[in-house]
Order: C-alpha cells, then structure tokens, then sequence
C-alpha cells in the first residue's frame, strides 16, 4: 500500500478558522478544492479550481483520477469529510429500502477513498472536518472528535491520519507561554485579544482530543502556531525529505 506523507486533517469547531488557513497557500490556480458544503464560499478571495460536489462518490473519486493527469496540479482539498459524508447519507442511504447495506457502502466509500485515491495520490490533500464534543460514556470523560456514523464513527476518522491539526480561537493569555517564531501576533490580534490558530500537539487541558504528528515534528513551545496551511506542508515536507 502507498503512502502520502502529505496528508493533513485539519479540524475544529465551526468559526475556528479551518478554511482560513488555506489562504497562503502557494501557486493557488493549481489547487483542486473540492467544496461539499453547497458552494458555501470561502472567507478570502481564491483562485483555487473549485468544484462544488453533489455526487460524493463519483466527483470525488474522479477529481483524484484527473488530478493525477495533471504534473502542475499539487494540492487536492476536501472541505469537509463532515459534509462530505452527509451527502452521502442524503443521497445514496436514504432513498434505498435496504438501509442496512447502504450503511455498509457509507464506511466503504471513506475507506476506499483513503485507500485506493489518497494513499496513491502524488498530490498534497488536505482534508478538514468539524469537530464536536461527544460523551465517551466507557471512561465518563468528554472527547473532542470528528463525529461520523456506523462502523466509522467507532474506529475514529483520525485514526486514518498521522497528522491531525487542530484549529482554534485562542486568548492571547493562554499563548504566553507558547511564543515561538511560528506564532506571530499581530497588532491587529493584540487590540482583539485572540489568535487563530493551529494546535499541533496535545496539552493536559486537551488530553481527550485527537491531535496527533510525527514524533519529534514539534517542539513543545510549537504547540500552537499560526494557522497557515503552507506553512504546515512545508513542515511535512522537511521532516519526512
């Protein structure tokens, strides 16, 4: 089986700044960026090749096939897995009578997407999803996780990821004693009193979130960084190159 080392979940909660992060992201029209939530636009002006999916299974999958036909193409963007798999329960479970089968092709089509086009692709993919807090009844202790259904939702979405980076809206407070070259505040950030950002490895107060990267890809002071998305491929790269 192949494997991309340039594959990144980027999650949280609505508003945290998820679609945001993409905006410094390099040579912009050679971008593929899969919207699955009904053409909602993004908050900066992009020139990303922008497709509006109606049809998870056949869009996506060929999106990947054509992207491989394309040297320039780098970067393959999924926004997001949550609606992606929304639709899917729209418009291929909920119409059928049997139900139980259809919930069955749910699961497979996530894994054959990650198996058979994400592991493959020689392109960076980026995929984000929406976060929420769910009750983990067996050790009575909230968790913070991508919430899908079946089969899926018990093996966890992260845990096809080896990088899973959560974006926040921090206080400037709780980033004192992070400073880093990589979290600038600017003056602007500094008379609101919060920072977008993106939280790459785990603290005491965030034990029961899924953030996960390579052993020794951060230092602790790196915990939180800015949220930019070229930034963290960049990082990928030179640690796996």
């Amino acid at each position: 089986m192949s494997i991309n080392n340039s594959l990144v979940l980027l999650v949280g909660k609505s508003a945290s700044g998820k679609s945001a992060s993409l905006r410094n992201l390099k040579n912009p029209k050679e971008i593929i960026f899969l919207n699955c939530e009904a053409g909602k636009e993004l908050p900066f002006a992009s020139k990303f090749r922008q497709l509006v999916i109606t049809d998870p299974e056949k869009q996506i999958f060929a999106a990947f096939r054509e992207a491989e036909k394309h040297p320039k193409i780098h970067t393959i963007i999924i926004d997001t897995i949550t609606f992606m798999m929304d639709m899917y329960e729209t418009e291929k479970i909920v119409p059928v009578e049997d139900r139980r089968a259809a919930w069955g092709n749910y699961a497979q089509f996530f894994k054959k997407l990650m198996n058979n086009y994400v592991a493959k692709s020689t392109k960076n993919v980026i995929m984000l999803a929406h976060t929420m807090d769910l009750l983990n009844e067996s050790e009575g202790v909230m968790e913070t996780l991508v919430k899908v259904k079946g089969s899926l939702m018990n093996q966890g979405i992260e845990s096809y990821f080896c990088n899973v980076v959560s974006c926040k809206k921090m206080a400037l407070t709780k980033l004192e004693a992070y400073a880093n070259p990589h979290l600038i505040i600017t003056p602007e950030e500094k008379l609101l009193g919060f920072k977008y950002v993106y939280q790459t490895k785990l603290t005491k107060e965030t034990i029961h979130e899924r953030i996960r990267g390579p052993l020794g890809m951060w230092d602790t002071k790196e915990t939180f960084i800015d949220n930019d998305a070229q930034f963290l491929l960049d990082q990928l790269q030179s640690y796996y190159n």
